[in-house]
């Protein structure tokens, strides 16, 4: 049974940290490249970075570049972002999603094979 299951994610003031984990079971994390994603109520999903299946290859959107970094562990089947310096509009459900392939090709959501249930982010004073 293919999961994601992310984890990590809370209450935070605006400046703080917070470190989202994603693990993976059911398939073979090594040949695919993970994103995450978020999704704030009453907006589209967003890609927010993406880390290649060997880890060499990372990408962020321009709103997080940064302050976020993404990292992964295939012999732990995890990938972690960590998230610095947040900022209330970084406020949403974070979701992992994982794209058969070695690289990162897509930022868009309609082409990840699997995705995890989400972990809600909220930056508030």
């Amino acid at each position: 049974q293919v999961q994601l299951v992310e984890s990590g994610g809370g209450l935070v003031q605006p400046g703080g940290s917070l470190r989202l984990s994603c693990a993976a079971s059911g398939f073979t994390m090594e040949d695919y490249a993970i994103g995450w994603f978020r999704q704030a109520p009453g907006k589209e999903r967003e890609g927010v970075s993406c880390i290649s299946a060997s880890g060499g290859q990372t990408h962020y959107a321009g709103s997080v570049k940064g302050r976020f970094t993404i990292s992964r562990d295939n012999a732990q089947n995890t990938v972690d972002l960590q998230m610095d310096s947040l900022k209330p509009e970084d406020t949403a459900v974070y979701y992992c999603a994982a794209d058969y392939g070695q690289y990162c090709s897509s930022d868009a959501a309609s082409d990840y094979d699997y995705w995890g249930q989400g972990t809600q982010v909220t930056v508030s004073s």
